[in-house]
């Protein structure tokens, strides 16, 4: 195996999990799309002087990692390691590392690095650099013993959340924050469509900001679980009736699914001034009248996760509100059967991979 140790550029305290003694890493490995994947050492090179080491405890499993994982977006570069909701502790830190410690807890969701020096990150949209990392694409992500991001992409854990389901806050719980943030207004009435991963942690988040939620789900048994996590009205996506009633009554709408919806009554749902975000990668063009737009002055929107700043935000609000996402875990050594089970739609609500290599 080539040599791992690292140069002296990074400071390493022994800690009994690291790999940075010239063990390697861990992983699971793709190396194909839609092909199972292997446990492999790998061999992770010298630490960056900005760098990282996190110990893998936890990590969310994200429909992303799935349409990775099959190439579904064409953007896959294999081999690749998935799994990018991480929680675990500091094993390295390299010699320009600021504000973390060895054996801190911390978390690494979706970017795992930018350039830290253009305009977006200078003005604290570092999830808009045009070097922006993602942490399973080109990069080793955490279905692995061990995953490394730069320092301003590992966040510290307030003590308050419960570590072991704190993961897809990183990135399902930032994603749907995001918007909450960038356009939540005081009273505010805001849907959300689809509650899954991202639609139950949204009607959460927006309880808890105060606005008045209306959850539009197409599976009619999870109503009374969508009031349970602070909806005050619940809709079926198939209730044209129902949908109709609403028309004109949402300020804000995030769209968290990945499937075509019939868009312009969806866009009927905002009032004057309303605003449609959607945060569900869907594959196919959103087709609309400008007309639906131009006589309300309605808004479309969209954004990529979040920022550093909103992400550290999120995670202090959902400790201060006893936020959490609905788990269920897997340990990692059965990873292909937690895959299965979520492309199977079976995933209640977030799965969550407990380390065990």
């Amino acid at each position: 195996m080539p040599n791992t140790t690292l140069t002296q550029e990074s400071k390493v305290v022994p800690v009994g999990s690291s790999p940075s003694a010239g063990a390697g890493y861990r992983a699971w490995v793709a190396r194909a799309p839609k092909q199972p994947m292997t446990v492999e050492n790998i061999n992770p090179g010298p630490l960056g002087p900005e760098e990282v080491e996190v110990a893998v405890e936890y990590c969310g499993l994200c429909h992303s990692d799935l349409s990775v994982l099959n190439n579904d977006w064409g953007i896959t570069q294999y081999p690749a390691v998935l799994g990018h909701e991480a929680i675990g502790r500091i094993t390295a830190l390299g010699s320009s590392a600021k504000g973390l410690s060895i054996g801190q807890r911390v978390g690494v969701g979706w970017a795992s690095d930018s350039c830290m020096h253009c305009f977006q990150c200078m003005s604290g949209s570092h999830n808009l650099c045009p070097e922006v990392r993602f942490t399973i694409v080109g990069h080793r992500g955490a279905f692995a013993s061990h995953v490394r991001s730069h320092w301003a992409w590992a966040f510290p854990l307030p003590e308050e959340l419960n570590h072991a389901d704190a993961g897809p806050l990183l990135c399902g719980g930032a994603t749907v924050f995001a918007p909450l943030a960038m356009y939540g207004k005081p009273a505010q009435r805001v849907g959300v469509v689809g509650i899954g991963g991202l639609g139950h942690l949204a009607v959460k988040f927006a309880a808890a900001l105060g606005s008045e939620v209306t959850a539009l789900t197409s599976s009619e048994r999870k109503f009374e679980e969508a009031r349970g996590f602070g909806a005050k009205r619940v809709v079926a996506t198939s209730d044209s009736a129902g949908i109709q009633k609403m028309a004109g009554q949402l300020d804000l709408l995030i769209s968290t699914v990945n499937v075509a919806l019939d868009w312009e009554a969806i866009i009927g749902l905002l009032a004057p001034n309303g605003r449609l975000h959607v945060v569900g990668a869907v594959p196919a063009a959103i087709p609309v009248s400008v007309f639906s737009l131009m006589m309300k002055q309605r808004s479309i929107s969209s954004s990529p996760s979040a920022s550093p700043a909103v992400i550290r935000t999120m995670l202090d609000f959902a400790a201060r509100h006893n936020i959490a996402p609905q788990t269920e875990h897997f340990p990692m050594s059965r990873i292909h059967d937690a895959l299965a089970r979520l492309q199977a739609g079976k995933a209640h609500y977030r799965i969550v991979l407990d380390a065990d290599f």
